[in-house]
Formats: structure tokens, C-alpha cells, sequence
């Protein structure tokens, strides 16, 4: 018998009697229990973990399994007193935790992570698309699994809530960074990045006006910086300047006005989100031999193709390159991995509650139906690709997702 939205009772009339029939109940529809597995990542320059020992005591709680690789969360400052006390498993055996029916973990699986997946398992991690080949695509469709990318996933107000609790502390932590390269402990001129009584402010352009530029401005502004704001939207530029209240020198990006604030700036944070390396770089490297001896430039996109000019010179990478002229380039992918622990409380405040709703759903099929920012995450459904623009990318068919949920 199929289940109904409502409460109902009927009568049957046989040979001139009126006899009561079956009532029927609502039964609403059957909550899932969720197998999770969260594996140690690979990648040592990744700190973050996706779920934090609070996040593990709400998914146990309502009798979920959690089975962690030991050590997953070291690097974040927990460690697995915390999460066997929350209730999680933990193993040694990374192929106990590749056995769960979904696997969460932050950075994209690499061959020996991929080879460890199984048919209709659900796949939760970053893509870092401009990492990726079509080889590495084409392997994971291969394992006949679902996967879902945190770039692409939205939230009911068709938000991405990933990238956006992402950017807001990478914002935040671009500044400390600039603070800590222009001082004497790294190297640098050895200025105060703030304003103080009798001394001219450092003087700070955000190329980017979405959250991280927001956050970095907000920080920057709150230190007492010269902020100068560059974007290619006029609207986002004006949101920005309601957002934190105040009147600020904004621009849209022209050459000639952004390379004049370049050689003025002590500190230049771009955020300019790009899912594709092609699109192309807003600094050259004659913009960057402008700027002054002892400058900072960073960039948050270099996840994602980055703003600098692509050579051997300003490629991204785990340490920051100082070029000829004494400018600190900081392109250094995963900025959010350097405050691991807040970075893992806001993945866990995202997850944990998604998870659930995934329980409550009946199992990610039924939700995928329900949920269209879920949907728009999924990257990969059975082994078919149902993303365009990776099909575009790497030159694979892809098929919409909506058709093969109606088919299966």
C-alpha cells in the first residue's frame, strides 16, 4: 500500500450494509541510517576535516555510524579521544573506512583514494577542477559511484555555502598574512599594516568584490588601511560598500586605474573566483615589477587558476615566491587550511545538518530528487557525468541529472 499525505477512513456498502474499512495512517517516509566515512587525507598541506567532534555527536546521536581513519583530525587539533568519546569508530585500516556508504573528506581523491571506491558509494569532497585531467575525471566515473563537489553545491537561498563560509575566512586571513609578510619576522620592510597617529596607513587593493573581498576589506578597514576596491561588477562593488557601511575608493577594473593603485599598494589581495585556468590572469608580470620593492601580493584564486600570470615564476604553490624585485607573491592554494580548526567548525556546522537531511530524505537518490542545490553539487551520478562544465573542459559527454533520477 502506498503511503498517503492524510489522515482518511472509508466505508464499503455490501448487500445494503455499511461496514467500516481500513484506516489509513499517515506513515510519512522512512528515515535512512548513514554509514560515513571519513578517511585521513593524503594531501599534508591539507589540515581541515569535514565533520568536528560536535558534528560526530549530533550524526551518532541520532544513530548514525561514523568510522574514522586514525589521525584524521590531527592537523585540525583533534585528535581520536575526541571522536571515539563523540561516537565514532576509529580504525587504522583505510579500507574499513572506503567500505562506508558515504565518504567525506576535503581534498579531490587521487588514483590510489579512487581505487579504493565502490559502486553507488557518495562521494563528498572539493573537485579543484583546475587540478584535474580528464583521466582523473574518467577514473572516478569508472567506479560507477555518486559524487558530489562542495564548489558547485547550493543552499535554499541558491547560495554556494561552502565557497561563501570558505571565503569569508580566507578573507580575514589574507590580511594577518599580508601583516606578517611586511614585518621584519619574514623578511620584509618592516611596516605596520594599519594606521597609527603621525603615519600615513598602509595602503591595501582588493581586486574582487565578493565575500572574500568583503572580509579582507572589512578586516583591513578595521586596522585602520587605505582600501581600494576593484571588481568587474558595478553592483557587487556596491553591495560591498553597503555591506560594511562605509564610503570607500571603489573602481571597475581599468587597466590604467588598477595599475596606478598598484605601485602605490603595500598590500594586493585578489579574489576574483575562476573555475577555469583558461580564463585568463588580471596581473601580468610587467604589473608586478610596477609595484614597490617589499610589497605583498596574494591571491585567492590560486585554487582555481589564480590572478597571476601563469609561468614557472607565479605558479601556485605551498611557499610564496619573492621575484626580482623584492615582491612577495603569495599564491598559495587552501589559505583556509592555515586556521585548520575554525575552518573545520564551519564544514562541520554545514555538513552535519545536511547529512541529516539526507537521512530524512531516505538516502541521497530521494534527496537529489527533493533538492536541487544538491543536485547542482553532483558532479557524478552512477558513473555518468552530469556536469557541463567539466564535459566542456575535458571533452566528455555528460548527461542531465534530472532525466537519469527519472530513470533510475
Amino acid at each position: 500500500m502506498t503511503d498517503i499525505d492524510k489522515k482518511a477512513s472509508y466505508f464499503a456498502i455490501s448487500q445494503n450494509q455499511v461496514i467500516p474499512g481500513e484506516e489509513m495512517l499517515e506513515t510519512g517516509r522512512r528515515k535512512k541510517k548513514l554509514t560515513i566515512g571519513m578517511p585521513l587525507e593524503i594531501d599534508k598541506n591539507e589540515n581541515r576535516i569535514a565533520l568536528s567532534p560536535q558534528g560526530v555527536e549530533l550524526l551518532t546521536g541520532n544513530g548514525h555510524e561514523i568510522i574514522m581513519e586514525s589521525g584524521t583530525g590531527d592537523r585540525a587539533n583533534y585528535f581520536d579521544k575526541d571522536f571515539s568519546e563523540a561516537g565514532a569508530i576509529i580504525t587504522k585500516n583505510r579500507e574499513e573506512v572506503y567500505k562506508s556508504e558515504i565518504v567525506l573528506k576535503i581534498s579531490p581523491p587521487n588514483q590510489e583514494e579512487t581505487e579504493l571506491l565502490h559502486p553507488n558509494q557518495l562521494l563528498l569532497s572539493y573537485l579543484r577542477i583546475s587540478s584535474q585531467s580528464a583521466k582523473s575525471i574518467r577514473q572516478l566515473m569508472s567506479k560507477k559511484i555518486n559524487a558530489l563537489s562542495y564548489e558547485f553545491m547550493k543552499d535554499s537561498h541558491d547560495c554556494y555555502p561552502v565557497i561563501r563560509s570558505m571565503s569569508e575566512i580566507e578573507g580575514y586571513a589574507a590580511i594577518t598574512i599580508a601583516s606578517e609578510y611586511l614585518s621584519k619576522v619574514h623578511g620584509g620592510k618592516g611596516v605596520l599594516l594599519g594606521g597609527i597617529t603621525g603615519v600615513s596607513p598602509a595602503e591595501v587593493v582588493i581586486i574582487g568584490a565578493g565575500t572574500a573581498g568583503e572580509f579582507a576589506a572589512r578586516a583591513a578597514l578595521g586596522l585602520g588601511c587605505q582600501v581600494k576596491i576593484f571588481d568587474n561588477s558595478y553592483q557587487k562593488l556596491k553591495d560591498l560598500e553597503r555591506n560594511t557601511g562605509q564610503k570607500l575608493f571603489t573602481s571597475i577594473l581599468h587597466p590604467q586605474v588598477l595599475v596606478k593603485a598598484l605601485k602605490s599598494a603595500d598590500a594586493v589581495i585578489t579574489s576574483l573566483r575562476y573555475f577555469d585556468s583558461d580564463y585568463g590572469f588580471l596581473i601580468t608580470r610587467e604589473d608586478i615589477e610596477k609595484m614597490k620593492p617589499g610589497s605583498i601580493i596574494i591571491d585567492l584564486s590560486a585554487g582555481n587558476g589564480g590572478c597571476f600570470e601563469s609561468d614557472t615564476t607565479f605558479k601556485a604553490s605551498i611557499h610564496p615566491v619573492v621575484d626580482k624585485r623584492g615582491v612577495i607573491c603569495y599564491s598559495v592554494p587552501n589559505v583556509s587550511s592555515r586556521v585548520a580548526r575554525t575552518a573545520s567548525i564551519a564544514l562541520s556546522n554545514i555538513f552535519a545538518p545536511a547529512l541529516l537531511k539526507m537521512a530524512d530524505a531516505g538516502g541521497v537518490h530521494q534527496l537529489l530528487k527533493e533538492n536541487p542545490g544538491v543536485r547542482n553539487g553532483t558532479y557524478i551520478y552512477k558513473g555518468i557525468l552530469t556536469n557541463n562544465h567539466i564535459a566542456n573542459r575535458f571533452n566528455i559527454p555528460a548527461k542531465d541529472i534530472g532525466l537519469l533520477l527519472a530513470a533510475f
